[in-house]
């Protein structure tokens, strides 16, 4: 069984570690099974491709490689830090991510 994690897709991160350290993207990917994120424009693989059906003229190809899940903490826009991020539950009944350092801003999946 995979792991849990409180990073989703669509989140904003801060990279904490690695060569693509304090750069901040968007979560486009969550491998939970690996403990692995893609984050957009950061971590950019290059691939020499032949020409063939899908791609007609070959090349060189970017995309986005995976960073590990320990490497990205999530990036609160209000403090302009990372920060942690913990489960808040309202009195109606509902539960919802938060950040720590402030725990007013909700994250909503985008």
């Amino acid at each position: 069984m995979s792991e849990k994690f409180r990073i989703k897709k669509g989140d904003m991160v801060m990279v904490i570690a690695g060569k693509e350290r304090g750069k901040t993207g968007k979560v486009l990917q969550v491998q939970t099974k690996d403990a692995r994120v893609t984050v957009e424009k950061l971590n950019i693989l290059k691939r020499h491709t032949k020409p063939n059906a899908k791609n007609k003229q070959g090349g060189i190809l970017e995309r986005e490689g995976f960073i590990a899940i320990s490497n990205v903490m999530a990036f609160c826009e209000s403090a302009k830090k990372p920060s942690r991020i913990k489960m808040k539950t309202f009195d109606d009944g509902r539960k919802v991510r938060v950040y720590q350092k402030d725990s007013n801003e909700v994250l909503e999946k985008s």
